[in-house]
């Protein structure tokens, strides 16, 4: 009989399989998940036991010639942070940072398109997206789902715009998007609109959420809990999501970066760290091209520049581009 596997062998079988998942199903979560099993030791230690006697006979009978070493155990090539920040930051990365087809919407929509890759949105369009972007749909569906109901002729901007849909007309609109949950994310996003209004906002056409801001007394976790409390399927994914978005104008939640986020970011050769990031963006400010970012004053355009890169470096990831990203800031 052949010998049976190890535990720890069907372990990292089974982690090879969840770590290449298809792209159509990749989802925020799965970077958790990934960045996870990229930090652990691979679970070959049974398998692998044998290894060091080899080479300890290899050195003993040939003691001139250096040991192998493996692929799996070389170093890997040690990444130039501040030309990753450079490409990160330059219009050459969105493309690779955002789904294929969001690029072809583009060509065929034109420019004025509003998409969740390259537009300034409001604080209330940030917590749409949050909410779509909580729901398990891949990374391409969310982003399409967002371009569909931001667009003409559905304009789901306001409030007042998503109340006066309807149910009928936002179930419309996320048929269109040929998303997922369609029936569960209408009746959501009905939900989130009548929130803003009573309790979150200032009337219909309020898009600032300043209401949450002062109610909480600009204290982030007071922030977080309100809306969670208020907000039907916003939970920690979410505001996570629009937390991340949001210190460009929210200054008290900055530096902020899940771990999904920096698990991406480490991938690409950076910080696994908020403070990590920021300082490195900070020490190197005057290198990196920030001219497109719009902002009132020099600190929120380092805001902004930080969230660029956490945007970007979680968009590569979840398209699978990281290597293609790294190759192009080396070389660029």
């Amino acid at each position: 009989m052949p010998p049976k596997k190890s535990k720890a062998t069907k372990a990292g079988a089974n982690s090879d399989q969840n770590g290449h998942q298809d792209p159509s199903i990749a989802t925020e979560d799965d970077l958790q998940n990934n960045g996870t099993q990229k930090n652990e030791p691979e679970a070959t230690s049974s398998s692998s036991a044998t290894v060091p006697s080899k080479r300890k006979r290899q050195t003993t009978d040939a003691p001139s010639k250096a040991p192998r070493r493996s692929a799996r155990g070389a170093q890997p090539t040690p990444t130039d942070q501040v030309k990753t920040l450079q490409f990160l930051l330059s219009p050459s990365a969105l493309d690779l940072c955002r789904p294929h087809d969001e690029v072809e919407d583009l060509k065929a929509r034109g420019p004025d398109l509003r998409t969740y890759s390259s537009s300034a949105f409001s604080p209330f369009e940030e917590l749409v997206c949050a909410v779509v972007l909580s729901r398990p749909i891949s990374h391409a569906l969310g982003l399409r789902t967002i371009r569909t109901i931001l667009n003409k002729p559905y304009d789901f901007c306001t409030p007042g715009k998503i109340r006066g849909a309807g149910h009928e007309r936002r179930r419309k609109a996320l048929d269109e998007a040929r998303t997922q949950h369609r029936q569960k994310t209408a009746e959501e996003l009905g939900i989130l609109a009548d929130a803003v209004v009573d309790v979150l906002g200032d009337g219909e056409e309020d898009v600032s959420l300043e209401r949450v801001r002062r109610e909480s007394g600009y204290d982030v976790e007071k922030e977080r809990e309100m809306l969670q409390k208020n907000i039907k399927g916003l939970g920690k994914t979410g505001l996570d999501i629009f937390f991340r978005r949001m210190q460009g104008v929210w200054p008290k939640s900055y530096p902020f970066a899940d771990q999904r986020t920096l698990a991406a970011a480490e991938k690409l050769g950076l910080p696994n760290t908020a403070k990590g990031l920021r300082i490195l963006i900070d020490e190197n400010w005057e290198k990196l091209e920030t001219g497109d970012i719009n902002a009132g004053d020099e600190e929120e355009k380092r805001r902004k520049a930080f969230v660029r890169v956490l945007e970007r470096a979680v968009g590569a990831d979840l398209e699978k581009k990281v290597d293609q990203v790294k190759a192009e800031a080396e070389a660029s």
